[in-house]
């Protein structure tokens, strides 16, 4: 087998840089998409050339190796737990599960079945993320002892047309935009030990200020939307982890490591490329542009950027190249389930910290991810077709 014949489960906004990109990546090959909304599946499958079926038919289909589950997080677990039953490897969009137990249901099967579920994010594989890994273990900045992590904004009711289950239960910034700064964080310095944490929730109230159907429309927030956490690496590191989305403005980089000999900036976590800053004890910070490496230069432009340019490096989908060569190939598998549920469990054990106004150890054990090198991480990329549209 050469490739993996994949099908997407969800065909939301995520989907359309799925779709695109899973034609670039060596040993994927798109089949069929499926929701539960079957109209949205067949626009979908006929920009994509691809078929359309129901969920139930996509999950019975022999021809079908890689589930790619793109649904909301609440049915991200039963999604994923069919397919694994019905014999296919998974990948999940981040959240694993929204539950923890459930999780831990998904990586059991995954495992007794002989199956490789992989999870999202993968975006500590792109060229950022790997030139910051390849940095921390030349030890520029020496052994890493604290540093800080900030994601702020003012939500998603501005952008995205259904945002309600963002403010609910299994939503928030810790499950939605945590994973992404977790997973870069665990890829520089291994796994979690312990957490403590406070929350809030800053407007009770979010408007609908997308052009869509439900725009105007009023959603009570009913989970935290500002959660300020420590977070004590098994390494002895220190991290102070700032999420939320009741900020209008802030000028915190996304991730700044504090070492032995020297400091580090880490490029924004939810996209693959940037550039990495470091300085040696407190002199000018450096530069070092993950662009010209492979799945770094940027092939993204941003809706609110103005240009008809790219100016973000978006290569989602790679998690799926990652898992297709290790099946087929046998290499090592990075963008985990284990992972995810480690990040998982982190996230939860945050929200439970600010809950009780205890700190919480983490139970899961977890290696550091294997680190992806160049050559490698460049020969899952072919290049997308002449007759791909851009994103």
């Amino acid at each position: 087998m050469a490739s993996l014949n994949v099908g997407i489960v969800g065909c939301g906004v995520i989907s359309g840089i799925y779709l695109k990109n899973i034609l670039a990546y060596r040993g994927l090959t798109l089949r069929a998409c499926a929701d539960m909304r079957p109209e949205v599946a067949q626009a979908k499958a006929a920009s994509a050339g691809i078929e359309a079926m129901s969920v139930d038919q996509l999950l019975a289909s022999e021809d079908i190796d890689l589930v790619v589950n793109l649904t909301v997080p609440a049915a991200h677990f039963g999604v994923s737990l069919a397919a694994l039953q019905a014999g296919k490897h998974v990948f999940s969009e981040k959240p694993l599960a929204v539950d923890f137990e459930q999780g831990r249901k998904l990586v059991d099967e995954a495992e007794a079945r002989g199956l490789l579920l992989g999870c999202a994010p993968d975006t500590f594989l792109g060229a950022g993320g790997r030139l910051a890994r390849k940095l921390v273990d030349e030890g520029a900045v020496g052994r890493i002892l604290s540093g800080t992590a900030f994601l702020m904004s003012h939500g998603m009711e501005h952008w995205h047309p259904d945002p309600e289950f963002f403010f609910k239960p299994g939503g928030g910034p810790i499950l939605d935009m945590a994973p992404y700064y977790l997973s870069a964080l665990i890829n520089l310095m291994g796994p979690v030990a312990r957490v403590f944490a406070m929350a809030s929730i800053g407007f009770p109230e979010r408007v609908v200020t997308a052009e869509s159907p439900r725009k105007g429309e009023r959603i009570t927030v009913e989970t935290p939307t500002s959660v300020m956490a420590l977070i004590e690496f098994a390494s002895g590191a220190q991290v102070t982890f700032t999420m939320s989305w009741d900020v209008w403005k802030h000028g915190h980089p996304a991730i700044e490591l504090y070492g032995t000999e020297g400091s580090m900036r880490v490029p924004d976590p939810n996209f693959f490329g940037g550039v990495v800053e470091t300085t040696e004890r407190g002199g000018e910070w450096r530069g070092h542009d993950a662009g010209a490496l492979a799945l770094g230069a940027p092939n993204w432009r941003s809706p609110n950027w103005a240009p008809e340019l790219p100016d973000r490096a978006n290569y989602r989908a790679l998690g799926l190249a990652d898992l297709a060569s290790a099946a087929l190939a046998g290499t090592p598998h990075r963008s985990t389930g284990r992972l995810a549920l480690h990040v998982l469990e982190v996230m939860h054990r945050i929200l439970e910290s600010a809950a009780t106004g205890q700190a919480i150890a983490i139970t899961t054990a977890l290696d550091r991810p294997p680190a992806l090198e160049e050559d490698a991480a460049g020969a899952l990329w072919k290049g997308l077709p002449e007759t791909a549209s851009a994103a």
